[in-house]
């Protein structure tokens, strides 16, 4: 869509269903519980049609009314596992960065100070963690000379952007955001719509489901900066480029509710949503137990201090002595120890087969959990198998980052060369994932050795094993020292025997 037309609905109708499946992810993603008892309770945003679904979210433990869930007395307890599942799907994509290559060696080298300065990994691994609970996230190229001497990228939610498409493929993007200074009554909304070869910025003051009427841009502080950097439509800044300035990276593909949709699909939405619903219940359950098998004592009243008209009476857990009481010897009337029983067991393999279903629907084995790690020490290959399927998902997460990723740092390059004078031919980056298996350095040994012992491979190729990270410069120095050092470069005094 382009920019909203005047006093329209917002956010707009079309996209309001796919805003509220996005507020119900994020408030478990989250881990608030007053977030979570809100979008069960009646909060304004709700996942799909609001009154099947009410009825459905009303059953679960958040959705419940009663004396005991009021402010003080609420004693439900949150296991963070959606948070969990989203980190671990970002540390299987980002906590080794993939290899990001040109062939230009200074675009290499600049390349590789971008990616340095910019702090992308981190950028990247915070996006995957958001894309994992969310669906997806946008990448947004742009730049601010008075920040940074270098283009900038940044990651955007799914749900502060209109995307439209054609083709399956992002054609334009709208990004909005409401600003500091709003109320319940006027709400300011900055909006940032990025197109081929331009940035169009405006505001926006309306309601909080209204977008209102456009405003100058000097009319909000957050953005005053920008008025003096459009062009004389007022709105407009080139980029210099053909290429679009953002990239939409979807989660997983497709999406079940929108089938025909480009949109993806959160980790949640499997749906698991009920097992993260159960697991709290769970562990609330287990945690009563403990509360109510506290270890409590009962006294006779006679053990109890009078302490006078009007103040009761207490117990001295101390006193070493008592009066006689007036009270049949046969009579069971001492000191009575009440300790009621812990169903550990019970709740924990309960737990743990939550956990390990909820694991297996999101697309991740259970090891990527924590279960199934009382095993001795095993290979790589054998942590491969056993992690197989989060392995798999690892890999169709990895072609939707690889093409967003590689988009945006070729605009990043381009965007260097135009407004920083880098003066460097801007080629698209290749982006390889690895194998997301650690090998160690004793298995990579042992790997090695028996290679060598078959003469299978050649002292070059032993280096790059070792050193992958190395270029062939470094290698071809490393084997002339290994070949040197053990004398296999010495000519063959053989060959020079008279025959």
């Amino acid at each position: 869509m382009p920019l909203p037309a005047d006093n329209t609905p917002w956010p707009p109708p079309q996209w309001a269903d796919y805003y509220q499946r996005i507020t119900y992810d994020d408030a478990w993603y989250s881990g608030d519980r007053e977030r979570l008892v809100r979008v069960h309770q009646g909060g304004t945003h709700r996942p799909g049609r609001p009154g099947r679904l009410r009825q459905f979210l009303a059953r679960g433990l958040w959705g419940r009314r009663s004396i005991d869930h009021a402010p003080g007395r609420d004693r439900r307890l949150h296991v963070p596992l959606p948070g969990d599942i989203a980190a671990t799907s970002a540390a299987l994509l980002f906590s080794d960065m993939p290899a990001i290559t040109v062939e230009d060696k200074k675009a290499q080298a600049r390349l590789e100070t971008l990616l340095d300065e910019g702090r992308v990994q981190q950028t990247l691994m915070s996006g995957a963690e958001q894309a994992a609970a969310l669906s997806g996230v946008f990448l947004r190229s742009t730049w601010d000379k008075e920040a940074a001497a270098r283009p900038l990228l940044t990651v955007v939610q799914p749900d502060s952007a209109i995307p439209e498409w054609r083709w399956g493929m992002l054609r334009a993007v709208t990004f909005w955001e409401e600003l500091p200074g709003s109320t319940t009554i006027t709400v300011y909304r900055k909006f940032e719509r990025h197109e081929q070869g331009r940035i169009v910025h405006a505001l926006y003051v309306g309601t909080p489901d209204n977008v209102g009427r456009p405003a100058p841009l000097p009319e909000h502080p957050d953005t005053a900066d920008l008025a003096a950097a459009v062009g004389s439509d007022g709105q407009s800044i080139e980029t210099g480029i053909r290429d679009l300035t953002a990239s939409y990276v979807p989660n997983l593909l497709p999406n079940r509710l929108h089938r025909s949709a480009p949109i993806g699909r959160s980790d949640f939405a499997a749906p698991i949503y009920d097992m993260f619903d159960s697991l709290d219940e769970t562990w609330t359950s287990w945690m009563r137990d403990i509360r109510l098998a506290r270890s409590r004592i009962m006294v006779p009243d006679a053990y109890l201090r009078n302490e006078g008209p009007g103040r009761g009476a207490s117990w001295d857990e101390d006193r070493e002595a008592f009066h006689a009481l007036k009270i049949p010897p046969t009579d069971d009337a001492g000191i009575t120890l009440a300790q009621f029983k812990i169903r550990v067991d019970e709740h924990q393999r309960t737990a743990e087969a939550l956990t390990r279903q909820a694991a297996m629907s999101a697309g991740y084995s259970a090891s990527s959990f924590g279960l199934d790690t009382d095993r001795a020490a095993v290979t790589a290959t054998e942590v491969d198998s056993r992690d197989q399927r989060s392995t798999v998902t690892r890999k169709q997460k990895a072609g939707n980052w690889r093409h967003g990723v590689a988009e945006q740092l070729h605009v990043q390059l381009q965007l260097d060369q135009v407004h920083f004078g880098s003066g460097i031919a801007a080629e698209r980056p290749a982006v390889e994932f690895g194998d997301g298996v650690a090998e160690s350095e004793q298995q990579r040994a042992t790997t090695l050795d028996l290679l060598n012992r078959a003469q299978a491979v050649s002292t070059g190729t032993k280096v790059k094993i070792l050193h992958p990270e190395w270029d062939d410069t470094a290698v071809q120095a490393e084997v002339a020292a290994i070949l040197a050092e053990t004398g296999a470069s010495a000519p063959d005094p053989v060959g020079n025997f008279p025959m």
